[in-house]
């Protein structure tokens, strides 16, 4: 009976420790893949901006 209730218990303990882990881990890796995002956004307007500029001048001239 003793036996029992420890098996179930550390079972328990490990599948909450696998879970946590495992949420741990997405949180994580979406935190990576978001700022991935944002930077190759940033790029990307930045890029822009300076196309803009270039068009801008070029009218000028």
């Amino acid at each position: 009976m003793e036996t029992t209730a420890l098996n179930i218990l550390f079972s328990a303990a490990f599948l909450l420790l696998v879970v946590v882990s495992g949420g741990i881990i997405y949180l994580t890796a979406a935190e990576w893949r978001d700022r991935r995002r944002q930077a190759r956004e940033k790029r990307a307007a930045k890029a822009d901006t300076k196309k803009a500029a270039t068009k801008a001048v070029t009218k000028r001239k």
